[in-house]
């Protein structure tokens, strides 16, 4: 009879999992707000940066650096396990674009490094970590 009761029990009352048990559960409750909402607006942010940058808009780039922070700070506790088919590819999309716009930000130093070394400033003067020679 101990072991109807037993069954009865377990059917009405799920057995608990610790937290540490199940990751996955753990990370949908975890989630900051909306994940797939989160990276389809970090996605917009880096068109947006893309476009600065082609424009040479030094206010849309202060502007997306700002939004892509502030979404950084958001995205900061996910894990890469907690994505899912949606949502994989909503991240490597935006790490794609994130490169691409990393790159336009390199070409277009180096371009404006290589000018005004042609002007007779010394390349030095651009080096991250060294002083310039006067």
């Amino acid at each position: 009879m101990n072991r109807v009761r037993a069954r009865s029990d377990h059917a009405t009352h799920p057995p608990i999992t610790p937290p540490s048990a199940d990751p996955v559960r753990n990370a949908t409750n975890a989630l900051p707000g909306n994940l797939p909402y989160t990276l389809r607006q970090m996605i917009a942010v880096l068109e947006r940066e893309r476009q600065a940058l082609a424009s040479l808009d030094a206010d849309g780039l202060f502007e997306a650096a700002r939004e892509k922070d502030a979404l950084c700070d958001e995205l900061g506790s996910v894990e890469t396990v907690w994505l899912d088919t949606e949502t994989r590819p909503l991240a490597e999309t935006a790490r794609q674009l994130n490169d691409v716009n990393r790159r336009v930000r390199n070409l277009l130093a180096a371009n404006v490094a290589t000018r005004l070394e042609a002007l007779g400033a010394p390349r030095a003067a651009y080096k991250a970590g060294q002083r310039p020679r006067l």
